[in-house]
């Protein structure tokens, strides 16, 4: 089909401008719905695309109708859509569709370096405490353990209890301790202990941990205290451990013979008149602790030149 005549009125009759007005409506009418039916320039809407193209209006004397081309520029192309491309497009300055009626705040990148140059606080730190003094009441602890039965009539002993104070006696470690094997007979007599005092105790396994990392690179002192070593199965190095059980300078100065093995009692009795293990509700470790390193502390000046001139310190 081709395209139709435009016979547009360009007199200067009123009468005639009306009527070209009215055929330019009707002209715009008859335009749209032939490009609805995919007939305008020859070509239907079904056709491949012919590329971009001026649509022109037929000539009347040599003039081109001013108002029929001024309405040809918003046609539909043959085989394109509707609204023009153009008009679809958003500008180049319009936000993302995604931020569009928003008021949310573009995010702003990660600095990896402020992230780096400030770490948060860290629940698992690593940070040694700061360095102590040298001197030497800072290297010397002394330590005193109570012992319970276990197996056939409770003759194998095991830890239930470990007191650990400082050269100045001041408790660093008190624990009831639950023995690996089930007790059998708990010595309260000696001991101090009771069933109510094992029953949420530190594991055995957790609390040997706890104090062999106490008394690594410490100078030990007890009272016999090959036996508690022996109880959590430990060997400290005999250059750093003091037994006043073994000190025969106690002895002379409480009285005894040299090579006696007196009692921690009878030594803390006979040296500072005070008694300790009283009454039946057995021994305290923490006690005993105190009065080990309270008897050390006399003959530490004297005994310390004697057993640094003895390879064995005895």
């Amino acid at each position: 089909m081709s395209n139709p005549t435009i016979n547009a009125c360009l007199s200067a009759d009123p009468a005639q401008k009306r009527t070209g007005k009215w055929k330019n409506r009707r002209f715009y009418k008859d335009v749209q719905h032939l490009g609805q039916q995919g007939h305008v320039d020859g070509r239907r809407r079904d056709d491949p695309p012919a590329g971009p193209r001026q649509y022109q209006t037929p000539l009347h004397n040599g003039v081109r109708s001013e108002a029929a081309s001024t309405q040809s520029t918003g046609l539909p192309r043959p085989g394109g859509s509707w609204p023009p491309a153009a008009a679809r497009r958003p500008p180049a300055s319009a936000p993302p569709a995604s931020s569009r009626g928003g008021h949310d705040k573009p995010k702003e990148p990660v600095s990896l370096k402020s992230a780096a140059a400030n770490p948060g606080p860290s629940g698992s730190s690593n940070a040694k405490p700061a360095a102590t003094s040298t001197a030497i009441p800072t290297k010397f602890l002394a330590m005193d353990c109570e012992m319970v039965g276990v197996g056939p009539k409770g003759h194998i002993s095991q830890l239930a209890r470990c007191s650990i104070v400082s050269y100045d006696g001041d408790v660093i470690y008190d624990k009831f301790i639950n023995p690996s094997m089930p007790v059998t007979d708990y010595r309260t007599r000696w001991s101090g202990i009771r069933h109510r005092d094992l029953i949420k105790a530190t594991p055995y396994p957790d609390a040997r941990k706890e104090i062999l990392r106490l008394l690594m690179g410490k100078v030990v002192i007890g009272h016999a205290i090959h036996n508690d070593f022996k109880v959590l199965g430990y060997s400290h190095p005999a250059a750093l451990t003091r037994d006043t059980s073994r000190i025969p300078l106690l002895n002379l100065r409480a009285g005894f013979a040299e090579h006696e093995c007196a009692s921690l009692k009878r030594l803390t009795k006979a040296i500072f008149n005070r008694d300790i293990q009283t009454g039946k509700k057995g021994h305290s470790s923490v006690e005993d602790a105190k009065a080990t390193m309270e008897l050390y502390r006399v003959v530490e000046e004297e005994w310390e030149r004697r057993f640094a001139s003895k390879p064995q310190g005895r």
